[in-house]
Parts: structure tokens; C-alpha cells; sequence
């Protein structure tokens, strides 16, 4: 039997649950309309059923270090419904991407050639990318899964020719974890990456890092490897290791990254600003990748006032 979902899951005190906006492993993720405003203000919603909401509850503690960045999705609250059953829905409430997300915007792109972007909009996107990522380190944790469809599109401005600006926004935090603080005992550390192999890598095959892969460790750095997978993405319109997931599927991938001797192939016809940024994220070696700080002033990521016009 088909469930209507609005009806199941509740509203809240001052907002009303509206379109299915996605599903996943947490839960699914409803469009809200804030009854007192006029005309109506969105949020979304992100609900589990209170039984099985340890991670999102976990996401919103995580959130809460996260308050005040403009390039990360922002949390408003939490609240729980009742389901018209009579159980407890648990009930996330954030900012609304509207503009979609970043993969629904490289796949759907205008033109033949590959639906690529134009390197100026990558380059525009990939700015808020890195403040994001550089107030995440900042205040002490690893994303661990960082993709086009964790980042939203948040319309922002619009220019003078009449074109809209939208920022991109990191979001999905359900699988964020604390970095690891910096060691000067080589034991404490050792101690600390065995813990983390026990638990294996999070996140999403094909924008994992050789280290996450191979030694289960996730640190600042392989956000960064996989910030160079979306870069990637953008500029070619392709998913990264496209080849062999398509002739092996993850396990291929998987096997690919964990012998470490390559790196997703990186297109031609691109700017060597934009080919030298990739190399700086793709380093093979964790040590040897640039941060977040580092890149905010990379060229790729400057001088973007043609495209503010």
C-alpha cells in the first residue's frame, strides 16, 4: 500500500510538511512552509522515525559548530511530530536549497559537450566549496563525505545583466566525524589510527582518498582529495574513475584507489590555473595536499569579477 508521507509524518508548530524532496539511509527529507510568514518562507525538513534518529540527532550536534558560515547549510532546530500511528517522528529543521543540488547542476547542464559547465562557474562554485571546507577544519571535523549532491545551490544575488548568483552550501553531515587533534606522542596517534581502520571508511566510493580506502584514516586531507573529485566533476561532466566503475563497478574503484599509483583522470582543454588546482588536491600522499586555506588563494579561485557582471 502506497503512504502519503505528509499525512503520516506531521506537522510541526509553525510549519506544515510539503513535498518529498528525497530519501536515503537516514531518513527523507520534506520541503516545509512556515505558516507566519506571508508570502511563505521554506525550510527543509529532515525526518527519521524517533527509533532510528541517532544520526541525525548526531548531524545536529555537529551543526551546532557549524552556526554563522554562509557556506554551510544551516540548522534551525529539531522538533517531533506524531505520525497519524501514533509514533514519534524526530524532525531536523534547515536552511532550504532551493537552486537544487550541485550534481542535478553539472548533469543537466546546457550544450552537447559532455553537459560540461563553463570553468568560470566552476571556478565561482568552487570558492564557496573551500570556505566551507575551511570553517569545517577549522573548528575540528572531516566532512567524510563530500560530493555534488551534498552540496546545495542557495540563489544569492542577481547581477546587473539579470543573471542569478547562487551560492553553493555544504550539507548532509550524518556521517561528519571529529579530526583527529595533532599528536606529538606517535603513540597516542598510532593508537588513534588503529581505531579508526576498525571502523572503515564513510562516505561515497568514487570520492574517497587512497588513505581512506587503504588504511581506513579520514582527516582534513581527504576532504580535500574529494573536493578535487568535484572539481573534476564540474570541469568534465563526468563522475570521477567513470571507467572503471562502468567495466568493474565499486569494487574495480575501490580497488583502483586503494593501490594508490593513479588518480582520476583529468580532462583536457582546461586552464592551467584549473589543471594545478587539481593537482594540489589530488596528491596522492595525504601529507602532501593542500589545504583549504592554502587554496582560498589558489589563481582558479580568484578574480572572478566577470563573473559578478
Amino acid at each position: 500500500m502506497k503512504v502519503d508521507l505528509k499525512t503520516c509524518w506531521g506537522d510541526g508548530n509553525q510549519w506544515r510538511r510539503g513535498t518529498l524532496l528525497g530519501k536515503g539511509g537516514h531518513g527523507a527529507v520534506f520541503l516545509g512552509l512556515l505558516s507566519s510568514y506571508n508570502p511563505p518562507r521554506y525550510i527543509a525538513v529532515k525526518s527519521a522515525d524517533a527509533s532510528k534518529s541517532k544520526s541525525l540527532k548526531a548531524e545536529k550536534k555537529i551543526l551546532s559548530y557549524m552556526v554563522g558560515s554562509p557556506y554551510i547549510i544551516q540548522c534551525y532546530g529539531e522538533e517531533t511530530t506524531t505520525r497519524s500511528d501514533g509514533n514519534l517522528v524526530y524532525n531536523l529543521l534547515l536552511e532550504y536549497g532551493s537552486g537544487g543540488s550541485l550534481a542535478t547542476r553539472i548533469h543537466s547542464s546546457p550544450g552537447n559537450d559532455n553537459n560540461k559547465m563553463s570553468e568560470l562557474e566552476v571556478r565561482w562554485y568552487t570558492i564557496s566549496i573551500l570556505q566551507g571546507l575551511f570553517y569545517i577544519h577549522e573548528v575540528g571535523f572531516v566532512h567524510c563525505d563530500l560530493k555534488p549532491g551534498n552540496i546545495l545551490l542557495v540563489p544569492w544575488r542577481m547581477t546587473p545583466s539579470g543573471k542569478v548568483l547562487s551560492m553553493a552550501k555544504i550539507c548532509d553531515f550524518g556521517l561528519a566525524k571529529k579530526a583527529a587533534p595533532l599528536q606529538r606522542n606517535q603513540k597516542r596517534k598510532r593508537e588513534s589510527e588503529k581505531t579508526e581502520k576498525k571502523n572503515r571508511w564513510r562516505g561515497t566510493v568514487r570520492y574517497l582518498s587512497p588513505e581512506a580506502v587503504r588504511d581506513g584514516v579520514q582527516e582534513p586531507a581527504s576532504d580535500m582529495w574529494a573536493l578535487g573529485c568535484v572539481v573534476l566533476e564540474m570541469l568534465s561532466g563526468q563522475r570521477p574513475w567513470e571507467v572503471e566503475h562502468q567495466t568493474g563497478g565499486k569494487e574495480a574503484v575501490l580497488e583502483k584507489i586503494r593501490k594508490g599509483d593513479s588518480v582520476p583522470e583529468i580532462p583536457g582543454g582546461i586552464s592551467s590555473d584549473a589543471r594545478d588546482f587539481l593537482r594540489c588536491c589530488l596528491r596522492k600522499s595525504a601529507a602532501n595536499r593542500s589545504s583549504a586555506k592554502t587554496l582560498l588563494l589558489h589563481p582558479f579561485v580568484n578574480n572572478l569579477q566577470s563573473y559578478l557582471k
